[in-house]
């Protein structure tokens, strides 16, 4: 898919309901890349090499640290049945060489309508576990559908392995807000991102305030 990198100054609030309860947000910044095209980014962004801001095809796309990229989320929609689509990565990139990215996003489009989503989703422990959600006939996701998923990775200490998950998805063509709500009984959690979309340029990478803005970074694992 042709795309000129994206730049997503956004914001990231989570909200924890239960028991123990807790609240919190903070400015995050990401970028939207076609990871197949050869468009090429500003001087600061690299793809697959070093740079003050990075997106490696190993740090995505099955096992963390020996991911495929995007061909590992082409295998798993064709085998969903949803093959020959054009595909975005939503991201948080290194910066500096450095790495954390708690979630990112496969955008799968058809017809040029969103109708898949892989969230790929990663732990301080080092774990991962991708969500892919989509509707049963892959008809395009709208801003007011709710795609569930049964919760399989532990990532907080106060919530159990156990529940479900709800994915919304407004990608809007100046805007992107996403947001998953994690239901057990009474207990859960609600995340949120969401931002203006706008071109990616140094200028931008310099503004965000690297390392401080950029996925809150830890040595890559």
């Amino acid at each position: 898919m042709s795309h000129t990198p994206e730049h997503i100054p956004g914001v990231t609030a989570h909200a924890r309901r239960g028991a123990i309860g807790n609240a919190f947000r903070y400015g995050v910044d990401f970028v939207l890349i076609g990871p197949e095209a050869e468009i090429p980014g500003p001087a600061l962004f690299s793809r697959n090499r070093f740079n003050l801001a990075a997106v490696h095809d190993r740090d995505h796309g099955g096992p963390r640290g020996a991911g495929r990229g995007v061909a590992w989320a082409r295998e798993v929609l064709a085998a969903r049945g949803l093959p020959d689509v054009s595909i975005l990565l939503l991201t948080q990139p290194r910066a500096l060489g450095y790495w954390f990215n708690p979630v990112s996003f496969f955008l799968a489009y058809r017809d040029e309508a969103l109708v898949a989503v892989i969230a790929e989703v990663n732990t301080p422990m080092g774990d991962r576990h991708s969500y892919a959600v989509h509707h049963d006939d892959f008809a395009p996701i709208r801003p007011t559908d709710r795609l569930g998923a049964r919760k399989m990775l532990h990532v907080s200490p106060f919530q159990d392995v156990a529940g479900r998950y709800e994915f919304r998805f407004n990608i809007a063509p100046d805007r992107i807000a996403i947001r998953i709500t994690h239901r057990h009984g009474a207990e859960g959690v609600v995340a949120t991102l969401s931002g203006p979309r706008r071109p990616l340029t140094s200028a931008a990478l310099i503004r965000a305030g690297l390392p401080a803005r950029w996925a809150r970074c830890a040595p890559r694992r």
